[in-house]
């Protein structure tokens, strides 16, 4: 009989999070999860009696991270699979976003990860086992103009998290990116921030990817069901993927950045190893 998983998710109150919650728990492992709003964390608890445990928590702040991991250590003892979920989207050409708009989706979609990362990270190696689950985006590997300090975020998140990938592999412990392209959530709509200025000069393309935002929302070819599942199906296998993109339009942005780098590669390759001793 196999053992009943402990799962940790952030940010299960609406799209990929809520669906991978309900997956989990439909397939016998027990969530661990957290929602801003004591309120929902309430209902979610009365909900899911026995099967499921929400609390509140905002990402951006150290003493909560703090504060639900001993929880999580006194109450449970274990985590099995830990999913950072929770940031947003931030639209905005570079020179539009002000320091103090990059600082806040920072601190959500890095910072904040990284913490919670490096505060589980000793319960994890404690048990030589687990599997990190970050989410990141098809961004998260190509950048987009009118997405890049979205994309920077993303960016620093895969780079970490690529390291210590290979730092924990030797102590039995997983860890996979996971990239989806545009899905039917509310990361494009309530959850999707703009930069407050607005900059004529950058119309034609930060001001073009807005628009085409606006213009999907709803209408994005991802169901967060059949990814929640796909999510699910990889902490089954022995070997799970580094990278998962998930939906043809973020196979496209990885094999469009892929091709462009090689390209520069080849095209460059003579000016490159004319520089070494």
């Amino acid at each position: 009989m196999q053992t009943q998983k402990i799962w940790f998710i952030t940010g299960i109150s609406s799209g990929l999070g809520k669906a991978l919650a309900q997956t989990v728990i439909e397939n016998g492992d027990f969530v661990i999860g957290t929602f801003r709003n004591q309120t929902q964390a309430d209902d979610f608890n009365s909900q899911y009696r026995e099967k499921a445990y929400a609390l509140t928590l905002d990402i951006t702040k150290p003493t909560e991270i703090e504060q639900a991991v001993q929880m999580v250590r006194d109450k449970f003892g274990k985590i099995d699979v830990l999913v950072n979920n929770a940031g947003f989207g931030l639209a905005g050409a570079v020179e539009e976003t002000s320091m103090a708009e990059t600082r806040e989706i920072f601190e959500a979609n890095f910072f904040g990860t990284l913490q919670l990362t490096q505060t589980f990270l000793p319960l994890f190696r404690q048990q030589k086992s687990g599997h990190i689950i970050q989410i990141s985006s098809h961004g998260g590997f190509k950048a987009f103009p009118g997405f890049g300090i979205y994309n920077a975020s993303k960016f620093a998140l895969e780079g970490f998290s690529e390291a210590l990938a290979i730092e924990v592999a030797p102590m039995g412990i997983k860890l996979t990116i996971v990239e989806p392209g545009p899905f039917r959530t509310n990361f494009a709509g309530s959850s999707f921030k703009q930069a407050s200025n607005l900059i004529a000069d950058y119309h034609p393309t930060a001001g073009a990817f807005r628009e085409r935002m606006k213009q999907v929302n709803g209408k994005q070819e991802g169901n967060p069901i059949k990814a929640a599942q796909a999510i699910f199906d990889i902490t089954k296998l022995e070997t799970p993927p580094l990278r998962l993109p998930l939906g043809k339009i973020a196979i496209v942005s990885l094999t469009a950045k892929l091709e462009s780098v090689q390209k520069d590669i080849n095209a460059y390759k003579d000016i490159a190893e004319s520089v070494v001793y």
